[in-house]
């Protein structure tokens, strides 16, 4: 459900003379996020006898993980689930954060068996635990659940983990995956075809041919809403012609969006940018953040579009390092700032960036162009 207080996507303007800033309605922190970081700092402040670790990044941003790392957590796994820390190492005294991505059954039991707390710092999102409630009870009443999620991401492997608890379940990154899982709900495939497609995706025991007849779709709450929306009517429709319309009921469970209100006004404010004149875009956001790769999706289908985690990226007016999402690697690009009288810059960051790493890539940009007017003087204008 949408945020009643927030209905009004469309972008801000801050006019500094021969350079206008675009800046998405809605961009930075989350409600999950916020209460993360809170959370994790009240357990150093609480426990400065006391060993402090996270599960793995608190959030997909490189400034937030050094400070926290910088003020004496440190972390168990990196961002793919690779140990840093053995879990030898870890007693029942010390204190471990549960992220806000959440975890896995197996680690939580693990942790559990140590003799480990794992409840008073543990701040999984409200969004994550609401899908994992989707995903049991499509369980109990007998449909399988499909993940759409990228398989590495943390949330994805708790997901998936959380879901086989209670049923059947497969992790799908995108719809040409969707599509191939369609062939065998189709039956036109067979097990052993499935089995090495999909290897490592599935739980134990999935039968294509008793667990593809009652499906349910639910996500990584940081995904493409279109994307999901899309993979969930293709695989309704696949359904619907292998078992009739008048059936749909007996073996699709239509469940509502799951993402987290944040990601849906996040790519809502993109998609009102898409429909403004701009001559370059700026997503800020770490290198590793789902929602804030999505948003660079969007963007560079009509911008040229540059993904930066900070403002240092920008070594001079025409010299930007970027990263590239497709390739996964950082690049530089050269003379990446249009030569114009009057330039439009979009501006806007993922849910997991803070605002002041926004704030200093605006003045950052200000001062590459030679802003006419200060970044405070267009604000206190605007105000008035």
């Amino acid at each position: 459900m949408k945020d009643l207080r927030k209905q009004d996507f469309s972008p801000s303007i801050l006019d500094l003379g021969n350079v206008e800033f675009i800046l998405a309605r809605h961009f930075g922190f989350c409600y999950g996020v916020e209460n993360a970081i809170e959370i994790s700092y009240k357990a150093l402040e609480e426990n400065q006898n006391k060993r402090v670790f996270l599960l793995s990044q608190m959030i997909h941003n490189p400034e937030v993980n050094a400070d926290l790392q910088d003020r004496g957590i440190s972390f168990i796994m990196d961002t793919d689930g690779k140990q840093l820390i053995p879990w030898d190492e870890i007693k029942a005294d010390d204190v471990v954060i549960i992220p806000a991505f959440g975890t896995t059954i197996e680690i939580e039991n693990l942790l559990l068996d140590k003799g480990v707390e794992i409840q008073q710092y543990n701040t999984t999102c409200p969004f994550v635990e609401k899908v994992w409630n989707r995903a049991e009870k499509l369980g109990k009443e007998h449909h399988t659940v499909i993940i759409h999620g990228k398989p590495t991401h943390e949330e994805t492997r708790a997901t998936f983990s959380h879901a086989k608890a209670n049923a059947q379940s497969i992790v799908i990154r995108n719809m040409e995956e969707a599509k191939a899982l369609a062939l065998y709900i189709k039956k036109e495939k067979n097990q052993a075809a499935f089995e090495q497609e999909f290897a490592n995706r599935f739980s134990i025991g999935f039968s294509i041919d008793k667990d593809l007849n009652r499906v349910g779709v639910v996500n990584q709450t940081t995904m493409l809403a279109t994307e999901t929306q899309a993979i969930a009517d293709f695989i309704r429709q696949t359904v619907m012609e292998q078992y009739g319309v008048e059936n749909i009921k007996e073996h699709f469970a239509d469940t509502r969006d799951t993402l987290c209100y944040a990601t849906n006004d996040n790519q809502d404010a993109t998609y009102e940018l898409l429909k403004t004149e701009a001559d370059v875009a700026f997503v800020v956001g770490g290198y590793n953040s789902s929602n804030t790769s999505h948003l660079v999706e969007l963007l560079e289908e009509k911008f040229p579009t540059y993904f930066i985690n900070g403002e240092k990226e920008m070594i001079s007016s025409s010299e930007i390092f970027h990263f590239d999402y497709p390739a996964k690697k950082r690049i530089c690009t050269k003379n990446f700032l249009p030569a114009k009288d009057k330039l439009k810059i979009i501006v806007t960051s993922g849910a997991s960036c803070p605002d002041t790493v926004v704030d200093r890539v605006i003045l950052k940009l200000a001062t590459l162009t030679n802003a006419h007017l200060q970044v405070e003087q267009a604000v206190t204008a605007y105000c008035e």
